[in-house]
């Protein structure tokens, strides 16, 4: 009789194309194509490519350290294994809770993203159509085996992907003036204050639309414990996908900055009609320019969606397994997807609905930087789980050599990173204590997702009295 009981390890069907377009998916949306325009409104083109560079740097090295742990642990748990293995598992624990609720919120932005980008064509209609619309088929491709979520994914992402090739070809285009009309050169670079406008704390500020944009590169860490051959399509889809993420986005912003003065008021807008894509291409006399980008922007919209579903919902699985989520949550179908994962983090999915409300635009900036602030405390992780763990390698006589992969610059890389992150999380909106009085609205927006994750952390270490794992004593075991 033919065995027919459910799995309880998660498919290796993932190829290495499929890797690479999850994490461009998740990385590639609402942030490059809507809010790069406010970041360089509010900084200038300078500003807005300095701060965009420096977390670029900042993702490199943290993507280097992930490849190195990903290649020589390949686990769906990713962050959350790594920092209970090589540091402390109440930091794993809040690392893993942490991830989830990051990606489980980025779902409900999405959604309410979906809104604003029908209210487009259908001003009048009302917004939980829309949210539950894109809800529904969010679930599906997650629903379906992860081979055929990774190929929905692909041709996602394969749509944003040509859209900012075209864009930054005939963004070049104009600046020479090939396409008609006279070459605009750097005048919008030397225009009143730009290139830089605002100072220091200005540009800081701008850090969190442009770490809100790079977040999703880490997905390919979740993904490795579905990929065929980790060792080898891990360190290939990271190195790959990040340079072409920081190319896309620094090219794009420069040429934004180039075409569109930064004092230009639209840039602020979060509507698609005055997208910066969508109004350089009506520059550049598209017919039709703001719809095409609409509907481009609305696949862009569910690619991101999709993917922070399929990462949360395999988090979350594997918190479950681990006995840190509830049993029933760690259970996996004939297919091997862990659909009941995937029913709770979709039901997270429906705050979302909030828009209908409170306001689509208001609700919408609100998630965006709650789930922006619990993504830099997973990169955090990140950091000093790879640090600790090539210490731990070395402590218990392991040859760096021989490691599947081997990220450059340590300890430089994970250190740097560090205390970038830090730097950034503590500087979310310093404007918010100095303006004579400080503003508890703004600070409960930027920082509400350290608090969560000290208490998660606190709680836990507490309650089961854990400690730092000594070097020794890091658990290095290989799971294939």
């Amino acid at each position: 009789m033919a065995n027919t009981s459910a799995p309880t390890e998660l498919k290796r069907t993932l190829k290495a194309r499929h890797l690479a377009m999850i994490s461009l998916g998740g990385s590639i949306g609402t942030g490059i194509f809507l809010a790069s325009g406010g970041a360089i409104h509010t900084a200038g083109p300078g500003g807005a490519l300095l701060a965009y560079t420096a977390i670029g740097i900042m993702v490199y090295f943290l993507m280097t350290s992930l490849a190195e742990m990903a290649a020589y642990m390949p686990v769906a748990g990713s962050f959350k294994e790594y920092a209970t293995k090589f540091v402390d598992p109440a930091f794993g624990f809040a690392i893993g809770w942490n991830y989830w609720y990051n990606w489980a919120i980025t779902i409900a932005a999405e959604l309410a993203a979906v809104v604003l980008i029908m209210k487009f064509w259908f001003p009048e209609s009302p917004s939980i159509i829309w949210s539950a619309l894109a809800l529904v088929i969010m679930f599906g491709f997650n629903y379906m085996s992860v081979k055929g979520f990774g190929e929905a994914e692909f041709w996602f992402a394969l749509i944003k992907v040509v859209t900012v090739i075209i864009f930054i070809i005939t963004g070049f285009l104009m600046i020479f003036g090939i396409m008609g009309g006279e070459s605009i050169g750097f005048t919008n670079f030397t225009i009143e204050d730009a290139p830089f406008n605002g100072g220091f704390f200005t540009i800081l500020g701008v850090f969190m639309a442009a770490g809100f944009s790079f977040q999703g590169t880490e997905l390919l860490g979740v993904a490795a414990g579905e990929s065929e051959n980790p060792e080898k399509a891990i360190p290939k889809a990271i190195n790959s996908v990040f340079w072409r993420i920081l190319l896309f986005y620094i090219l794009a912003i420069f040429v934004i900055g180039l075409i569109l003065p930064y004092t230009d008021e639209r840039l602020l807008s979060d509507a698609v009609s005055v997208s910066p894509f969508t109004l350089v291409f009506e520059r550049a006399g598209f017919a039709f320019a703001a719809s095409v980008m609409n509907a481009i922007i609305l696949t862009s919209v569910l690619s991101a969606g999709n993917s922070g579903m399929y990462a949360s919902t395999r988090m979350l699985w594997d918190l479950a397994r681990d006995g840190k989520a509830p049993k029933f949550l760690g259970k996996l179908d004939k297919r091997g997807v862990p659909v009941n994962a995937l029913i709770v983090t979709t039901f997270i999915g429906c705050f979302a609905f909030l828009t209908t409300f409170f306001g689509d635009g208001v609700v919408y900036v609100w998630l965006l930087n709650a789930s922006g602030m619990a993504g830099f405390v997973t990169w955090l992780g990140i950091a000093i789980s790879h640090y600790r763990f090539r210490r731990a390698y070395v402590a218990q006589g392991g040859d760096v050599n021989e490691l599947p992969y081997q990220a450059k610059w340590f300890p430089f890389g994970p250190l740097l990173a560090l205390i970038l992150c830090i730097f950034v999380i503590l500087g979310q909106n310093l404007q918010a204590f100095t303006g004579g009085g400080i503003d508890w609205n703004g600070v409960l927006v930027s920082y509400i997702g350290l608090p969560l994750f000290l208490i998660t952390w606190l709680i836990y270490k507490v309650k089961y009295k854990t400690k730092l794992i000594p070097l020794q004593d890091c658990d290095l075991r290989r799971k294939h």
